[in-house]
């Protein structure tokens, strides 16, 4: 494998320098101009993943139709194997066949790239996005395709860049259209997006968390809180192991944020005051009042260096391009199928946020740098134009300690003391009756 710079960029490899064409397609996801053995495609960079494929000429079911597909013959560099490729995600799945071919990223020549073509996909919906497959940018113990058969994309980049540079940047922006356009998202390897900023001292950089030293798998900090309306929200006990708090991942490849399902009931059950939530059991999803207005933060961070981060309303209460008569998806989701961390911060979260992935150096673990991009006064007050004033009361949070499944049950504890309480009472009622009963039938024998 080798790296080279194209288009006459910089000849330095010390001056690492890559803006990579990003683009929103209706905000579901955000894609890369990728070229691969000559041909470009649109697709998904992902953060909770770490394997490259893409779909082939071979791919002939539904989910492959009307998008850019590679073409094999195409390539003068494209090395195939027999080894098999499979990866299932937490919503859709990937059948191919592992290969290497000539990747370029933005400047960057990679030669002798490892990667899948997929001959069958499912339930990836890339045919309604336009993507033609994924590049995943986390860690390789998460890879697929076995470390064997050739180093992940991310690492073959990183392996090239100096301790200064070795890092990529991203900001996903905010895009209505409904095909895939340039926007205002922005991808950069080892330097800043200077429209942004050039100051890496105004973001906050936590240590990747890792559930065993040095063993690195997906971008992972801890969530300290939740807050809404300056509430807090409690959070169930993390199920990662070696964790003291519940564990997220930052996930560009997910479009909303998806967490535990007594967490995220409980979130929505605060906000439904006067109605303004639902669930629907068709979907299985939570649906929120489109002006539904409130005040959402995530705190991250180790607990001495945590910060809050907030949402804008227009993520909370997602309208997905449209409204449907007054009803939006909600931005959080219930899923318990998560096994990366507790929660993942998908696209809903990130788009409030200028995110660092800082890679592994000789004196220090990869790390994430978090800046805080998103105002919430301004905000509310673009949500408020553009969604009307929010008639509900404000929302009402569990008491401290509880989580939804407590109060559930809390719930059901009082309805059953209650049950218990009123019979109670009506057999001591039958008693007193029946004691005067007996107290009179004495009286009259007297």
């Amino acid at each position: 494998m080798q790296l080279r710079l194209q288009r006459g960029l910089h000849k330095d490899p010390s001056v690492l320098l890559s803006d990579v064409s990003v683009a929103s397609s209706q905000e579901y996801a955000y894609l890369i101009l990728t070229d691969i053995g000559g041909q470009e495609f649109w697709i998904t960079f992902d953060t909770g993943s770490s394997d490259l494929w893409v779909v082939s000429s071979d791919c002939t079911n539904t989910d492959c139709l009307g998008i850019t597909r590679y073409l094999p013959s195409s390539s003068s560099t494209l090395s195939l194997s027999d080894q098999p490729f499979k990866l299932t995600y937490l919503v859709g799945s990937v059948l191919g066949t592992v290969g290497t071919e000539t990747v370029t990223l933005g400047p960057y020549e990679i030669s002798s790239q490892t990667f899948a073509l997929a001959s069958q996909t499912s339930g990836l919906g890339l045919s309604n996005t336009g993507n033609s497959g994924i590049l995943g940018l986390s860690f390789p113990p998460a890879a697929s395709i076995p470390l064997t058969s050739g180093t992940p994309i991310l690492d073959n980049l990183f392996t090239h860049f100096d301790d200064q540079h070795r890092f990529f940047a991203f900001k996903l922006g905010r895009n209505e259209s409904q095909d895939v356009s340039y926007s205002d998202s922005s991808l950069t390897i080892g330097e800043l997006d200077s429209s942004l900023t050039n100051d890496t001292s105004q973001f906050v950089f936590t240590p990747v968390f890792a559930s065993t030293p040095d063993e690195y798998d997906f971008w992972k900090l801890p969530i300290q809180q939740i807050t809404i309306n300056a509430q807090v929200l409690p959070l169930s006990r993390s199920l990662v192991r070696g964790a003291t708090s519940p564990i997220a991942v930052l996930d560009t490849g997910t479009t909303l944020i998806l967490g535990p399902t007594g967490d995220v009931d409980a979130f929505w059950y605060a906000i439904g005051t006067g109605g303004s939530t639902k669930y629907n059991q068709q979907t299985q999803t939570w649906q929120v009042r489109c002006d539904r207005a409130v005040d959402v933060r995530i705190t991250l961070g180790n607990s001495d260096t945590a910060k809050e981060y907030p949402l804008h309303p227009e993520d909370v209460s997602w309208a997905e391009g449209e409204m449907q008569d007054g009803w939006c998806t909600g931005g959080i989701q219930a899923n318990n199928g998560v096994d990366s961390g507790d929660w993942l911060l998908g696209a809903v979260f990130l788009r409030n946020v200028y995110v660092i992935h800082q890679g592994t150096t000789p004196s220090n673990p990869p790390t994430i740098g978090l800046l805080n991009t998103t105002d919430p006064s301004v905000a509310l007050a673009e949500f408020t134009s553009s969604r009307g004033q929010d008639p509900a009361p404000p929302p009402s949070i569990l008491r401290p300690g509880s989580s939804a499944t407590e109060a559930r049950d809390t719930i059901a504890t009082c309805v059953v003391c209650g049950v218990c309480g009123f019979l109670i009472g009506v057999i001591g009622i039958v008693i007193y009756h029946l004691r005067r009963r007996r107290r009179a039938q004495g009286q009259v024998h007297i």
